[in-house]
């Protein structure tokens, strides 16, 4: 990744691994590079569940950003997590987010080789589609962490996910979150 420069490379995703030195910085410029040509997120909805290990990424960012980083508005916390079953109900209760510059952070699965990278982009999130769920498109961008393995028995495989790799994942993409936001 250190080889791809977001200034000079106009990308509608950009992978980036979530561990080894420098990686928090590349992430931080790519969301600054979103951020020059579409304007900062006004929102961020994370989305997920702390009742599984693995779909807790999104309430693990957002209990982090509305901690270390109170002037951004979030939704989907640890203490208020917004998942599938309550989505509908946040989305309708907070409508003004849908006319906002909104970014979505959620947790995917995928492949082997992906399991401990984020996926940065522009466009809107589609919750849920790894377990096969149908929920709105969400988002001007997003953030999906790759948490496991997916392709078989999902919800096994989420409520099997590591702890100790979801939390450095959403600590991760907190701290980039923060960078790319501060002067």
């Amino acid at each position: 990744m250190a080889d791809i420069d977001p200034i000079r490379d106009p990308f509608s995703e950009r992978r980036v691994l979530a561990t080894g030195q420098n990686m928090v910085n590349e992430a931080a410029r790519t969301l600054r590079w979103l951020w020059r040509r579409h304007g900062p997120p006004e929102a961020v909805l994370c989305i997920g569940t702390d009742r599984s290990t693995g779909d807790a990424l999104g309430p693990l960012v957002g209990s982090e950003m509305e901690t270390r980083f109170p002037r951004l508005r979030v939704l989907g916390t640890l203490a208020h997590p917004v998942h599938a079953a309550n989505l509908n109900d946040v989305l309708k209760s907070h409508r003004d987010i849908g006319e906002k510059r909104l970014l979505a952070v959620d947790a995917s699965l995928g492949r082997l080789e992906d399991v401990g990278t984020i996926l940065i982009g522009l466009g809107p999130l589609r919750p849920g589609s790894g377990v096969n769920k149908q929920l709105p498109a969400l988002g001007l961008y997003h953030i999906t962490g790759t948490v496991n393995v997916g392709g078989f028995m999902e919800y096994f495989v989420l409520q099997n996910t590591r702890l100790a790799l979801v939390i450095q994942m959403a600590s991760f993409i907190a701290l980039a979150l923060i960078a790319s936001l501060s002067p």
